[in-house]
């Protein structure tokens, strides 16, 4: 039997890497936590519970986690330290030879965090070798559910998990398990739930997001036609979609709603067909140009993000050129470039020809200057025009607000904190002095 008023009046900090994603299931550890009396801490103010959501996607990712870590216990040196995620899942005996660290959760059976902590809280000469058959009936590989808010005015809607894909560099598969999902009906009542808190915008999220339905047979075709019709949100974006899922039907159908935004960010990986086929990617480059023209076709305003992979095995300088010149002839507003990452266990380490580090470091800076030029391009098409923006509230009187506008213009303007979490229309002016977002006017 646990006793989760062991939680009462304990102070807890939270601590996230990585994705979207990762922000939304810490926001949801949290409200199970509040909702059996514990209270966040303050800034500054020793916690007695800590705990952190790791991140694994580089080896860059796992050594700020254990960096974090190591602070986070030096910091609250009475604290019970709890760690889940990724790398909790794939790493978890490092973890674990942390001194200061209580306990290891992986991201696979993070429902089995809350019942272990008040157990271990509450026992506290408790076995290593603690098992779940007495504490928790919860299953690896269920979906576990998540709608985060955070400071901002966006809501994180987590409607998936998991991937079935093994592209040959990626170790999410083996940190997250199979694809599963919620059922439609959960995720239009946690919308409903967003609405009655007064969010207008979520940004639907999830590992493989257009895998949607495989739990409960249905489908993501289904499932944004089924917000779409939720009252009182305003706005939908779709935080990220594989090409290959991002079928005409939802093109379509996000161009005619009133709801669902003209934004989308789809993952390329590499313009290189000789490479995609290196990491068992499901499409080419032909197929991938297809669905960028046919997004134009219906939305020409639409803003996408491309994700970008640099310095693969098997990407050969040869390779690396034909892919920039793919890249740099799409017309995509924004390219997310992250540089490759050995990864323990991953089919990648059998490819021949390794990137130097050099090499890398040089074709991730050639991809971001353009990813650079394309969305200082994309803004300035927009300058004069008049857009409606969301307001998002800023925590220092004498800094600017910001916002975006329905296709994901970054725009600033003089703080009013009256107008935050409201739609308004403005007339978008030149670039600020960072150059990063357009300066606006009210109306």
């Amino acid at each position: 039997m646990i006793d989760y008023d062991i939680l009462k009046g304990k102070k807890v900090a939270f601590y996230t890497l990585g994705c979207k994603l990762n922000f939304a299931e810490t926001s949801t550890i949290g409200e199970m936590l509040f909702e059996h009396g514990a209270v966040a801490a303050k800034k500054g103010e020793q916690a007695d519970i800590c705990v952190v959501n790791t991140c694994t996607v580089t080896s860059t990712s796992d050594s700020k986690c254990r960096q974090i870590i190591h602070k986070i216990i030096k910091e609250n040196p009475n604290a019970f330290v709890a760690v889940t995620g990724c790398y909790a899942q794939l790493q978890p005996q490092t973890i674990q030879d942390i001194q200061g660290v209580d306990l290891v959760v992986g991201a696979q059976k993070r429902n089995e965090l809350l019942p272990l902590m008040c157990y271990m809280i509450a026992n506290k000469d408790y076995s290593e070798n603690l098992s779940m058959e007495n504490i928790s009936q919860d299953k690896s590989n269920d979906f576990f559910p998540s709608c985060s808010h955070g400071d901002r005015t966006r809501y994180f809607l987590k409607v998936q998990d998991g991937c079935n894909y093994f592209c040959t560099y990626c170790t999410i598969p083996i940190a997250r398990g199979r694809s599963r999902n919620g059922s439609i009906e959960s995720l239009v009542a946690q919308a409903r739930k967003v609405a009655e808190e007064g969010g207008k915008e979520i940004v639907i999220t999830g590992v493989n997001i257009g895998d949607f339905g495989r739990t409960t047979k249905e489908s993501f075709f289904d499932l944004i036609k089924a917000l779409d019709k939720v009252d009182g949100i305003e706005r939908y974006r779709i935080s990220s979609i594989e090409p290959n899922l991002l079928t005409d039907e939802i093109i379509e159908f996000c161009a005619k709603s009133e709801h669902f935004m003209p934004h989308f960010h789809i993952p390329l990986q590499s313009g290189c067909d000789e490479v995609l086929k290196l990491m068992h990617r499901h499409y080419d480059t032909s197929f991938f140009r297809q669905k960028i023209e046919r997004i134009k076709e219906f939305m020409p305003q639409c803003f996408i993000g491309v994700d970008v992979m640099t310095g693969t095995r098997g990407e050969t300088q040869e390779y690396f050129d034909k892919a920039y010149d793919f890249i740099e002839s799409l017309p995509v507003s924004q390219l997310h470039v992250f540089t490759y990452s050995e990864r323990p266990g991953t089919k990648a380490l059998l490819i021949p020809h390794v990137v130097t580090p050099e090499e890398k470091h040089q074709r991730t800076q050639r991809l971001l200057e353009l990813s650079e030029r394309k969305i200082h391009d994309f803004y300035a098409q927009h300058i004069g025009t008049t857009a409606k923006v969301l307001m998002e509230h800023t925590s220092r009187r004498n800094r600017p607000m910001n916002g975006f506008t329905e296709n994901y213009i970054r725009v600033e303007m003089p703080n009013h904190p009256e107008l935050d979490n409201k739609i308004i229309e403005v007339k978008l002016g030149d670039f600020n002095a960072k150059g990063d977002a357009l300066c606006v006017n009210l109306q």
